[in-house]
């Protein structure tokens, strides 16, 4: 969209939407409202915030940015975790900024190979959706095992008394956690470009781009999900299964 008119006619989607929701008093017109609002204001901060970045190109600055975004994406998935377990909040923030480090630094330094790593046009990006989805990665693994394991202490112990050692007996809650968190990128990967147009290959489509270069860049973009959403969730389970036992081995429910 290139011009502010265009902007209006899309929001003229969202007065439609508020509309409908008010004929058929479904009572959602003012989150539909202050969600319209939030969007425009939200997107707008970050392009300004983005341009200036683009234009200084320093790596001070990309750090920065990264840093706060790895913060809020930290916060939010130990929110959505579990606020009884002590110290996951560094837990959860080492995770997800080692397995989107790891991940960017794999493809800046093999795959997309820029005249600088901290190319913010490349970077920021790759960080953002990366970011995306360890968070619910994180999320979506760690508080299945917590709530499996906080009910499931009865079995548990059982597996202790015979001789089980506390990685045996949630080895397999653990497994299960990691397989959830996994499954809707797994589902998407199996019909991406066949049920759906992912939206990072809708944009580059309507800006103009190739089509079998965006379509390389939506595989690269799906590989690096799976793998960072995988070695988060590794991670993050594995830390929390050690929050749930004692060094004498025995479980703690918290």
């Amino acid at each position: 969209m290139d011009t502010p008119l265009q902007l209006v006619w899309a929001l003229g989607m969202m007065a439609i939407a508020i509309a409908l929701s008010a004929w058929q008093r479904l009572g959602l017109e003012w989150n539909l409202a202050i969600a319209t609002g939030r969007t425009v204001i939200q997107l707008l901060v970050v392009g300004y915030v983005l341009a200036a970045v683009f234009a200084i190109r320093s790596p001070w600055l990309v750090l920065a940015v990264l840093g706060v975004m790895v913060a809020i994406a930290t916060v939010v998935a130990r929110n959505r975790i579990s606020q009884k377990v002590p110290q996951l909040l560094p837990l959860v923030g080492g995770s997800i900024l080692f397995s989107t480090l790891i991940t960017l630094a794999y493809t800046n330094l093999l795959v997309i190979q820029p005249d600088v790593w901290y190319e913010p046009q490349y970077v920021i990006p790759l960080a953002g959706i990366v970011l995306g989805n360890a968070m619910n990665g994180a999320a979506l693994s760690g508080e299945r095992l917590v709530s499996t394991l906080s009910s499931s202490q009865l079995e548990i112990e059982t597996h202790l008394s015979l001789g089980a050692t506390p990685q045996q007996a949630v080895a397999q809650y653990r497994k299960d956690a990691i397989r959830a968190a996994l499954i809707p990128t797994i589902n998407t990967m199996m019909v991406v470009g066949v049920v759906t147009l992912p939206g990072i290959m809708s944009g580059q489509l309507l800006s103009g781009v190739n089509p079998l270069q965006a379509a390389a860049y939506q595989m690269l973009i799906m590989f690096m999900l799976a793998f960072a959403t995988l070695v988060t969730t590794a991670l993050v389970t594995w830390g929390i299964c050690q929050k749930f036992f004692n060094p004498a081995g025995q479980l703690i429910v918290w």
